[in-house]
């Protein structure tokens, strides 16, 4: 499988602006910009997308997993923060935070699965920077 996504960047790094498109058409001309990405402006940024993709790439290895184990989630929320240095422009963690419904499942083999998520869903193992969990099961 292969998807793609398509960006253009016009103008300097601080005065300039971009629009990110996807080929699902979700984002379509998206703007950013170097305020979105360093500063608080409101557009997206590729941080964010980043983020974005390992929240829904985690809770989906996390759903696969748990299946296996005979487990099916009621919810999985997960939020990812990824952290950039931006003296070194280099992304260096990605922190997921997971608060989980799941009948019928202790705290041990909750864990189990939700690390082997963090370690196994394609986009963790895509990245090259640390990877942290914080999880909750309710």
């Amino acid at each position: 499988m292969k998807r793609t996504a398509k960006a253009v960047w016009s103008g300097s790094i601080k005065e300039g602006e971009g629009k990110i498109s996807t080929q699902s058409k979700a984002l379509n001309e998206a703007a950013y910009c170097f305020a979105s990405r360093f500063e608080n402006d409101n557009n997206t940024n590729p941080d964010e997308l980043l983020a974005a993709s390992h929240a829904g790439c985690f809770a989906m290895a996390l759903s696969l997993i748990l299946g296996k184990e005979g487990f099916t989630p009621d919810s999985l929320e997960v939020s990812a923060t990824v952290t950039m240095n931006a003296e070194a422009l280099e992304l260096t963690e990605s922190h997921l935070k997971l608060k989980a419904k799941i009948p019928n499942i202790d705290k041990d083999k909750f864990m189990e699965c939700a690390n082997a998520a963090k370690d196994n869903c394609p986009v963790s193992k895509a990245l090259s920077l640390n990877i942290s969990l914080e999880a909750e099961l309710a």
